[in-house]
């Protein structure tokens, strides 16, 4: 709590009682290991999770450690270990070793692939399996959780008489669904929920609560499934509190511009205030090759009102898995989402960053400008492969520049 209230620039007694409260969660297993926590939540700055794994169809352990690698050093805050192929266990542990940020991982998705590999079928996999691989994945060290506890019977009947166009987009909750469809039972991870918040609060990680029904496309927002699902997740919220358990809630998804801000206070309001993780939203359905800029749209509206914490999309979503790059340019573009919408909030360390571009940019401080920039390496490479004649401008306005022209004359 002293580390994180010192790089927030807040009172750590003020965060002491917000964490308390649930309002803040510092993602951190008992086990520690990774280098500074940090905290997301109300009054802190906006944060940034940039999703990495294999998949069935490709499995570079050591293109997802490249990926690691170029989403922290794009300043992601939180990484998450989404793997399904190869084998799951060993690239966690592996992330895990290699990462410098928290990490989170959605532990559905390895009881599932193991299940199909060892037994033939995901409806072979049982509730101890699940919960198995759970403790598993918290005694390696995982920090916080992906669990879509609040995809229940009632809230699949509503999506049924909804008449969604997507349906369900989430695999995780796809998974859960087929399972409790073809069982006729209820969601294992909301019947056994005292189970899951036994092992959280045993090794101290935090419950990121999923949005197994989150809106596919913005025809599907805010609909009844959506919101029946948000009113069971405020309900588990509150029985973790009672466990000591630290919970965020995970939100939509694709949002039309006009119903963020609702989304945002209607998860504020049945969630009694806990973080909110927003998964977007893209604003739009048809930005394809371009969904990371739909993204940063929508996560700059729903951080200024008041989402804590943003999960990068990067250019390849929807298409394939995405490379090196693509996962770079993913956390940039969320980056200046959730610092333009720090600004909003009046955040006083964004605002003062702003302060100093602005000085830089006044002096013609070309150091200073590549220093304060949410991405130096691109910045740089634009100034070196345009070079101006004389080294205080750019090549834009060269001698014309207008800030070189008034300097002297506004000079006190």
């Amino acid at each position: 709590m002293k580390t994180v209230a010192e790089q927030e620039g807040v009172d750590p007694i003020r965060l002491r009682d917000q964490v308390a409260a649930g309002r803040v969660v510092i993602p951190v297993n008992r086990s520690g290991g990774r280098g500074a926590p940090c905290g997301i939540g109300e009054g802190l700055l906006v944060k940034v999770n940039a999703n990495i794994g294999t998949s069935s169809d490709r499995a570079d352990l050591d293109e997802e450690l490249e990926k690691l690698k170029a989403s922290v050093a794009a300043g992601t805050d939180t990484v998450m270990d989404l793997s399904t192929g190869n084998n799951i266990s060993a690239s966690l542990q592996a992330v895990l070793r290699e990462s410098t940020v928290p990490v989170g991982t959605v532990p559905i998705y390895q009881a599932v692939v193991e299940a199909v590999e060892s037994q033939g079928g995901l409806i072979k996999l049982s509730v101890d399996k699940i919960f198995e691989v759970i403790e598993q994945q918290a005694a390696q060290g995982v920090d916080f959780i992906t669990v879509h506890c609040g995809l229940t019977r009632a809230a699949l009947e509503m999506l049924k008489y909804e008449g969604r166009i997507t349906d369900i987009v989430s695999r995780g909750g796809a998974f859960l669904t087929t399972w409790m469809l073809h069982h006729d039972e209820e969601n294992p991870l909301y019947a056994h929920y005292d189970r899951l918040l036994e092992i959280a609060r045993r090794y101290d990680i935090t419950l990121s609560l999923g949005d197994g029904l989150r809106p596919g496309c913005l025809a599907d927002a805010t609909d009844r499934a959506q919101i029946h699902e948000l009113m069971t997740l405020g309900h588990l919220t509150q029985l973790a509190w009672e466990q000591d358990v630290q919970v965020m809630i995970e939100g939509p998804g694709h949002v039309p511009i006009d119903q963020i801000e609702t989304n945002i206070l209607l998860q504020k309001r049945l969630c009694h205030g806990a973080p909110f993780y927003v998964l977007g939203p893209l604003v739009t359905d048809i930005a394809t090759g371009y969904d990371h800029v739909a993204c940063a749209i929508g996560g700059a509206l729903a951080g200024a009102a008041g989402a804590d914490f943003l999960c990068y999309v990067t250019p390849a979503e929807h298409l394939c898995l995405p490379d090196v790059e693509d996962v770079r340019e993913g956390v940039v573009v969320t980056k200046i989402a959730a610092h333009a919408a720090d600004i909003a909030r009046g955040n006083a360390q964004a605002l003062e960053r702003d302060r100093k571009m602005a000085m830089a940019r006044k002096n013609l401080d070309w150091q200073a400008q590549m220093d304060l920039c949410i991405d130096p390496v691109k910045a740089r490479k634009y100034r070196e492969k345009s070079r101006p004649a004389e080294d205080d401008v750019c090549t834009m306005c060269g001698k014309y520049c207008a800030i070189k022209q008034v300097k002297e004359y506004f000079r006190d």
